[in-house]
């Protein structure tokens, strides 16, 4: 299937259903039309707001009693994590077994929640007696296993991932058994077939690292804009969120999802967590509890990003550190499944809390305006954004960037080359850290004289500059802040405080 860009048409396809169903969750899942006031828990508050909130499980899980009650009780859709992939449902040809799904499908109608099925094509996890088809027979083995998969929990799941993961990073087209034996056709064809067998179901593609605007998915945006043009049953696109405070927040995650949804798409946070170096410190924490609250801002404000999953909601059963070593504690709960601070920033952005999400709801762009790193002055470009609901006063805001002064002289001067704000309203001293660390023994500490920033509001491009007193040069190429970035990103490593207290980036 080309991927050329045509005129595309505004599919309508279920959207009647999408209106019908929202309502429908809103009331049955959630006991009724409520205020967020009125509702207790983490899906409540979401539905509430016509969207829910989920966790996917596991059947080794299900047997943990304290683990099964906050399920059942907080969350009001399950994603499986395994007990529906290929390996497990079809582990030889024609050979099926759904014991492992049917759990997870009966705990959820037990407990009054809807069901992500996940998933029916996969390049992973697949039975060895698939990649040995002659590729003459990969469709037909594809399409009979989408079917009969899809047919068996007609009515118990209201969404499939029905192709997940199909690109590299660099957008191209990842290879797999089913790509090989049909190129990207095969994406096409899952869908029809999984639409065919069961067509009350809402269709996904579904994949990580799409979540921001980049490269993988602008070809997430090529595919699925030709899948419609073409007629190609399709009703969303999953973003897996699975996040590293590490590497920054999702570049204009909320613009991306948007995009999507003007294609007439629904939108779902299928796989959130947000891991973090272990162990944790208190830096890390709130950044992750910053990023958790803002992915949930983001959907809320697009109004077809149908609801969130967090894959898992406790540190107990998470994948993560067994996947990525010396990392962890992703989830909402932690290992004792107790909620952490992630917890109560994702209610107080459904709305369970002091509206406007407190004084964290900020965030720090940056980009770099020197060409050089071995030259007499460094020059980041800050940018300053409300994400909350509520104004914030800027007179109790500040902003570090970390750096390393190198020989020559120990004293230094700051400058405010230009500000939309107007220089005269931004501060900057340079100050010593008392412990330095990797790539940082000074930073420079930007505030303001007063003014408000009202929600979603930026403070504009704020160009700063410092130098030693002796001219001398500096080595940027290992600051702990310091990037080569000519756009204006987020980033983990420019940290802004409120009243003294850190609400985003991560200090080193």
């Amino acid at each position: 299937m080309s991927l050329v860009k045509r005129c595309r048409r505004r599919r309508t396809r279920g959207l009647p259903t999408l209106l019908v169903g929202t309502l429908a969750l809103a009331t049955s899942l959630a006991g009724g039309p409520a205020t967020a006031a009125e509702q207790g828990t983490l899906h409540e508050l979401a539905a509430a707001q016509g969207r829910y909130f989920g966790s996917a499980t596991d059947n080794p899980e299900l047997p943990d009693a304290a683990y099964a009650a906050t399920l059942g009780s907080e969350f009001g859709q399950v994603t499986p994590g395994n007990s529906m992939k290929w390996d497990t449902t079809e582990p030889a040809r024609g050979q099926f077994d759904f014991t492992k799904g049917d759990v997870v499908t009966d705990f959820a109608r037990q407990h009054g929640q809807t069901v992500r099925g996940h998933t029916l094509v996969w390049h992973s996890q697949l039975p060895g007696w698939v990649a040995a088809l002659p590729s003459a027979q990969v469709e037909a083995a594809m399409e009979n296993h989408i079917t009969e998969e899809a047919t068996h929990y007609r009515g118990a799941v209201t969404a499939w991932d029905v192709v997940n993961e199909p690109f590299n990073e660099d957008g191209t087209f990842r290879t797999s058994p089913f790509y090989a034996a049909m190129g990207s056709d095969y994406i096409a064809t899952a869908l029809r077939a999984a639409h065919a067998a069961d067509p009350d179901a809402r269709l996904y593609l579904n994949d990580y690292n799409i979540e921001g605007l980049g490269a993988k998915s602008d070809a997430m945006y090529a595919l699925v804009s030709e899948l419609l043009d073409e007629g190609v049953p399709l009703d969303g696109v999953g973003m897996q969120a699975h996040l590293a405070v590490q590497y920054g927040f999702p570049y204009e995650m909320r613009a991306n999802m948007q995009r999507f949804a003007d294609l007439g798409l629904d939108v779902a946070v299928t796989e959130l967590d947000v891991r973090v170096q272990l162990p944790a410190d208190a830096a890390e924490v709130a950044t992750q509890s910053t990023y958790y609250r803002r992915v949930v801002e983001d959907c809320l404000a697009v109004e077809r990003c149908v609801g969130i999953t967090v894959w898992d909601y406790t540190d107990k059963y998470s994948w993560v550190p067994g996947t990525f070593p010396g990392e962890g504690a992703a989830g909402l709960y932690d290992e004792n499944l107790q909620p952490k601070p992630a917890y109560d920033a994702v209610r107080t952005a459904l709305g369970g809390g002091e509206e406007g999400g407190g004084p964290g709801a900020l965030k720090v762009l940056y980009r770099s305006n020197d060409s050089s790193s071995a030259d007499n002055q460094i020059k980041p470009g800050l940018q300053l954004v409300n994400t909350g609901g509520s104004a914030v006063s800027l007179s109790s805001v500040t902003v570090r960037y970390w750096f390393t002064g190198g020989n020559g002289a120990s004293t230094y001067s700051s400058w405010c080359d230009w500000s939309a704000l107007g220089c005269s309203t931004v501060t900057h001293r340079i100050a010593a850290m008392d412990t330095p660390g990797a790539g940082a023994d000074h930073y420079l500490e930007v505030g303001f004289t007063g003014g408000t920033l009202a929600p979603a509001a930026s403070t504009g491009e704020i160009q700063l500059r410092l130098n030693k007193t002796d001219w001398s040069n500096f080595d940027e190429s290992d600051d702990y802040s310091h990037g080569t970035g000519t756009s204006y990103t987020d980033t983990g490593k420019v940290a802004v405080y409120v009243g003294g207290e850190l609400v985003g980036g991560i200090e080193p």
